[in-house]
């Protein structure tokens, strides 16, 4: 339970759910005990009439004798039907109050867990594997809700009524309660020890499901590679494959679960047997009447559930301490990028980068070697190096997506650390190399960064990033939804939609990372003839492989392994000998085999 103890706190902030629970378990365990008794009246009544009703027999007095002797009868059926619509009632609230609770806890808990996830950082996501954060947030906190509602509802249940059944066993004949109690441990030990086998068939099943549905999935997503290399057969066979071992651990589990019932009938059928064996003693010798043992196989029916329950809910509450230990691992984790002022205030965009130095935390990659630059408000800066050379650091470095160990950049001659982290990352836009769109519509994806999305606005970033003409075009305009990861449009689409939406922002600083590698030429130019505009009065950091690309910014520096090996100019750079020329040249003579081609 050390785990659990972590939900105390809303426990305690749903308190009174929690207690109103427990004080209509206590009535309806009332409502479920007082028929019993009133069964062992109704039993008794006919015994002890029923000779003196056939010493009537014959005389009109009988008659008159059965409406009274049939009145009671019915009087306590009447008293029985009430007594089980008041249980039922009462049942009612419980579920209203104990499984509501759960749903409410379960609501929070889930807002917690994704609450946290969105202030981790993004190292953290490069340890975890998606999978892995879905489970925490959807299987793990579903098994916590088991215990919070299910798993409390039947202890309390079972513990209420223990307490008010077995003293008043005891008080009637202790001799007959200990033969009807006997099996009960014996019944709730062996419903443990089967349960416990049906968890672990259970989870081998809930693997293969989810190596199925990884592979189902896979193959939806990547049915174009499929059909393209013919290999549709194999795809059938090995669903076949895994699918057959789904089929193989749902027997297995079945074999288990065909023990479960006939298990509980076997040991409630003992625990009759050995109550009506005492009983009937008992009888004889007149210590009780046989209302007593009606009354008393009753009650060990009525415990008969409550003790079954006893090893699925030890079951529910193992569970849930593992799942909780597993969200409470992420939740004990911490960001390392927390601001040390918490300033918030509007940018003029200048960044300065003295001496930095920088090794990703996940990997112990080492992608920046002490990197200085200035970029005043209003300037833009090219970012040129090949793959793996460590543009993109810089960008992650900018947003704070990372934090530096080495060295120190300022933002407007304040270390970046200081800034509030919300009002930082509201003043710049970013487009990323790895294009993400969400699956909604393109007018949505535009404005996602803007708390009001304003149409004209829209309208602009789109035009101002050559696509406005592209989206007219689809039959829905800007109400076109875009599917999964964008895959309705095509890269270069998907990549000036990007632009759109850094650019509707009205950003301080703009940062584009190789945001043109996906567009032809032709689009190329029409988006670098906007970017003068757009970069016009902001400051711009434009990391990209493309010279045309760079040629826009006023300063360009080359990174080469993380260091900076030449800086200038477009027109210095060319000047002189450089990799910088060679790359422009080099990318020049490849544009006029295109043109020539065409």
């Amino acid at each position: 339970m050390k785990e659990l103890r972590y939900l105390n706190k809303y426990l305690l902030k749903y308190k009174w759910h929690l207690i109103l629970g427990t004080i209509f378990v206590i009535i309806s365990n009332i409502f479920q005990i007082i028929p019993a008794q009133l069964v062992r009246y109704a039993i008794d009544l006919v015994v002890d009439n029923f000779r003196t009703y056939q010493v009537f027999k014959g005389l009109d007095l009988q008659n008159s004798f059965f409406k009274v002797f049939a009145f009671g009868i019915l009087l306590y059926a009447g008293l029985i039907l009430l007594m089980a619509l008041l249980r039922g009632v009462f049942l009612y609230f419980v579920r209203q109050t104990l499984i509501v609770m759960s749903r409410l806890i379960e609501f929070d808990l889930k807002n917690e867990v994704f609450e946290h996830y969105q202030t981790l950082p993004l190292s953290f996501y490069r340890r975890n594997n998606t999978g892995d954060l879905m489970n925490r947030i959807s299987e793990d906190v579903s098994r916590v809700r088991m215990y919070l509602g299910p798993a409390i509802m039947y202890g309390l249940t079972l513990i209420t009524l223990f307490m008010m059944l077995i003293p008043f066993m005891f008080a009637i004949n202790a001799k007959l309660t200990w033969y009807a109690l006997s099996p009960l441990p014996l019944l709730s030990l062996s419903i443990f020890l089967v349960n416990n086998k049906m968890e672990r068939r259970s989870e081998e099943i809930q693997k293969s499901q989810s190596k199925l549905s990884t592979f189902v999935q896979e193959a939806f997503s990547g049915i174009r590679v499929l059909k393209s290399f013919n290999r549709e057969h194999e795809s059938i066979a090995k669903f076949e494959q895994e699918s057959d071992r789904y089929k193989k651990q749902s027997m297995k589990l079945t074999k288990v679960q065909s023990l479960f019932f006939p298990l509980i009938m076997g040991l409630i059928g003992l625990s009759t047997i050995l109550t009506v064996y005492a009983g009937s003693t008992e009888v004889i010798n007149g210590n009780l009447t046989l209302g007593n043992i009606a009354e008393f196989i009753i009650y060990v029916n009525m415990l008969t559930w409550p003790v079954t329950s006893l090893g699925w809910t030890s079951s529910l509450v193992q569970r849930a301490e593992a799942s909780q230990k597993r969200i409470n691992e992420f939740l004990k984790t911490k960001t390392n990028i927390v601001s040390e002022k918490e300033l918030v205030r509007e940018i003029s965009g200048k960044i300065e980068f003295r001496n930095v130095s920088f090794i990703y935390p996940d990997t112990g990659i080492k992608a920046l070697r002490n990197i200085s630059f200035t970029v005043n408000p209003g300037e833009s800066l090219a970012i040129i190096g090949t793959t793996g050379s460590g543009k993109s650091t810089i960008s992650n470095l900018v947003s704070r997506l990372y934090d530096v160990r080495e060295g120190e950049i300022l933002i407007d001659d304040i270390p970046i650390t200081h800034y509030n982290l919300t009002s930082l990352r509201s003043q710049i836009g970013y487009v990323p190399q790895d294009v993400f769109l969400f699956s909604d519509t393109i007018f949505n994806n535009i404005g996602f960064g803007i708390k009001s999305p304003d149409e004209n606005k829209i309208f602009q970033a789109a035009k101002d990033a050559d696509v406005y003409e592209n989206i007219i075009a689809f039959p829905q305009g800007f109400n076109t939804r875009v599917g999964e990861r964008g895959i309705t449009l095509s890269g270069g689409q998907k990549q000036r939609v990007s632009i759109a939406r850094a650019v509707v922002r009205e950003p301080k600083i703009l940062m584009l990372d190789d945001a043109l590698s996906a567009v032809d030429t032709k689009t190329e130019n029409n988006i670098l003839n906007s970017l003068k505009r757009i970069m016009s009065g902001r400051t711009t950091i434009i990391i990209s492989h493309r010279v045309s690309s760079a040629k826009l910014a006023q300063k360009i520096v080359v990174l080469t392994d993380g260091k900076i090996t030449e800086a200038g100019t477009h027109e210095e750079l060319l000047s002189r000998e450089s990799s910088y020329r060679d790359l422009y040249e080099k990318q020049m003579l490849e544009k006029e085999e295109v043109r020539s081609q065409e």
